[in-house]
């Protein structure tokens, strides 16, 4: 590392040889894990120090003769990911060290490691003058032959305080991952929006969307029995004119589990000869604030709104280095990729810190959602299964 006290070509010079030898560092499954399910990998695929000195530093020594980082970058996270021209490429929300976030494009060949940073950030076009921050895309490559991104579009509640939010469904379009256009929010049932997610094919002729009602920014709507409570399903005509008058439940919220505060959809689901593969998050209060862990569903090929398979507890939860970071105890997704060869490659941060990679396969994943007991609810229940469990091994 170099020294403050440094010249400027040995410092400049220490600082490309780091980011160069962090873009290029192996990434080795991490022994320390085995579930069966998925494997871990040892280091973060992208973190702060991935990103472009050149996105950081005035590397005019006439401007900035000392090398002092001018824009910082704070985070790397919540990544959209598609398999595109022979690479996974992820929009990463880049968060700066001023709390604002923006998307940029990274791109690696295995999806694994080696991700780099493509180009500059990137340009999401305003529909308003007050839109303070953008981020969490989600990557749909939909039926009709287009890609969408959706993102969360935050600015200031006037009526409220300082830290009063009011969080709208983005939406926008594009044919080379760089270039956008912005199309209307999405308009729901409730005053927010930002966990909605397009649903890859047409359902009876309409685009699709998996939401999340919300009247508040942080708390899920409560339950009137009028509307869908956790991840809704709705319809909608078009993409420019993207109004969803009714939202159907998907899989509510409830007491005593990894979702009871709130959850959301991932990524879109994966399409098998079996249903839809879900990945989603879900959300618990406890003494140390949120704890976020990510779980898994199955819904019907003909009705991509019915559940016909939903393990218990969480199927991915921050471990080891991924516990700890700006708001600890903390794993989120909205992006995976499904590889030509059906490997899965499922890319999560960890408390809005640093993004991450699990691998599995799409056998794998409909071995674990179709298998995996489901959550009876209650201990004694809980207890019965394990006991179950025992005794079956037992007799073997």
């Amino acid at each position: 590392m170099p020294s403050i006290l440094d010249d400027y070509p040995t410092k400049l010079d220490a600082l490309r040889r780091k980011h160069a030898d962090l873009i290029e560092r192996p990434n080795a499954v991490d022994e320390r894990w085995y579930n069966g399910v998925f494997d871990r990998f040892e280091h973060p695929i992208l973190t702060a120090e991935h990103a472009p000195i050149e996105w950081r530093y005035d590397l005019n020594p006439e401007t900035d003769p000392r090398l002092q980082q001018r824009i910082g970058v704070n985070a790397t996270m919540n990544s959209g990911a598609i398999f595109h021209e022979g690479k996974v490429k992820l929009m990463v929300r880049v968060e700066g060290d001023d709390r604002k976030s923006f998307f940029g494009l990274a791109e690696s060949i295995n999806g694994l490691d080696g991700f780099r940073f493509v180009g500059d950030p990137i340009v999401m076009p305003p529909l308003e003058d007050d839109e303070t921050n953008h981020y969490d895309m989600r990557f749909v490559e939909h039926e009709d032959g287009t890609i969408y991104g959706m993102f969360c579009v935050e600015k200031h509640d006037p009526s409220g305080a300082t830290n009063a939010a009011i969080a709208l469904g983005g939406l926008a379009r594009t044919t080379d991952l760089v270039n956008w256009e912005r199309l209307p929010n999405l308009q729901t049932t409730t005053a927010q929006q930002r966990n909605h997610v397009l649903h890859p094919k047409f359902v009876d002729g309409k685009y699709a969307f998996y939401t999340r009602p919300q009247n508040s920014f942080i708390h899920a709507e409560k339950d009137t029995g009028e509307t869908a409570t956790g991840i809704g399903f709705g319809l909608c005509d078009s993409m420019d004119k993207p109004v969803i008058e009714t939202e159907r439940p998907v899989d509510d919220r409830v007491y005593h589990t990894i979702k009871e505060l709130k959850n959301g959809q991932g990524p879109a689901p994966i399409e098998t000869n079996a249903g839809w593969l879900h990945l989603a998050h879900g959300v618990r209060e406890c003494a140390a604030g949120f704890r976020y862990v990510l779980y898994m569903f199955l819904t019907a090929l003909d009705d991509p709104a019915k559940i016909i398979a939903a393990p218990g507890g969480h199927f991915l939860a921050p471990m080891f280095d991924e516990r700890v970071g700006d708001v600890s105890n903390v794993a989120f997704t909205n992006g995976w990729v499904r590889m030509p060869d059906d490997t899965v490659l499922i890319y999560y941060a960890s408390c809005d810190t640093r993004m991450h990679v699990a691998r599995s396969t799409v056998g794998h994943l409909l071995d674990y959602v179709q298998n995996t007991p489901s959550d009876p609810r209650r201990t004694y229940k809980c207890v019965e299964q394990r006991r179950a469990l025992c005794a079956a091994n037992r007799s073997r």
